[in-house]
């Protein structure tokens, strides 16, 4: 009798198990909806790995969840004040209690939370990575495949002033970052070398004026996307 009782606590610990298994996993598909609160992620981040591989961008629609499957699409709601925007999953977090996504910084402009830095909202899965297509994103990185940059470079000397846009630790990181950059503002890019707590350091700097008319509209057109970035001298 003992060994019966044995046998069918232990059939119902597996049945529950798996049905929890089941719950997690619908949690996980189409139509999934949460509430809490959401944050966005700081300049530091922008040129980074997320979880998926993939490159963060400010400027790219995406968000870190701490268990949607990658890929998954879904509708943000700020309940504030009812706007809304649509990101795709493609990293892990956040990790601070009582928060539920972290959005890139152009999916939390446009939910009009920049200033506030937090806003309580609703998600809700409106795609699961089922119904996404099985294709590489274009900016996903793949670790064992070589990728090579073509490379100019030269010590330069710059006399005026730059907007620096962050400090990053991972160089290749840079590389995409100011060949961005360099396509997509009509300014010179330059990387500083610098030494910070025994750390090395890469300071990505925009632009090289001694015009502060020139100087102020270049840093109000990178802080649509670099809210921290700011203006400095060039060191001689």
């Amino acid at each position: 009798m003992k060994m019966k009782k044995i046998y069918k606590t232990i059939g119902v610990f597996i049945c529950g198990f798996f049905v929890l298994l089941a719950a997690l996993s619908f949690g996980q598909q189409k139509g999934f909806e949460q509430t809490g609160i959401a944050s966005f992620y700081a300049n530091k981040f922008e040129g980074r790995t997320t979880s998926n591989g993939e490159i963060y961008f400010h400027d790219k629609k995406t968000a870190a969840h701490p268990t949607l499957p990658f890929g998954s699409i879904v509708k943000v709601t700020n309940l504030e004040n009812n706007k809304f925007v649509v990101v795709r999953i493609n990293d892990r977090g956040p990790f601070i209690v009582g928060r539920i996504i972290d959005l890139s910084q152009s999916a939390a402009k446009e939910l009009g939370f920049i200033e506030k830095g937090v806003v309580k909202v609703k998600i809700v899965v409106i795609a699961s990575t089922e119904d996404m297509p099985d294709i590489v994103p274009d900016i996903a990185v793949k670790t064992n495949e070589p990728r090579y940059y073509k490379i100019d470079v030269s010590v330069a000397i710059p006399a005026g002033k730059g907007v620096q846009i962050g400090s990053f630790k991972n160089d290749e990181n840079v590389f995409r970052l100011a060949e961005r950059l360099k396509s997509k503002y009509s300014e010179e890019v330059f990387v500083e070398t610098a030494e910070v707590n025994g750390q090395r350091v890469y300071r990505v700097i925009v632009g090289n004026s001694v015009n502060e008319i020139h100087l102020q509209k270049l840093k109000s057109k990178l802080a649509t996307e670099y809210l921290d970035c700011f203006i400095v001298k060039y060191k001689k």
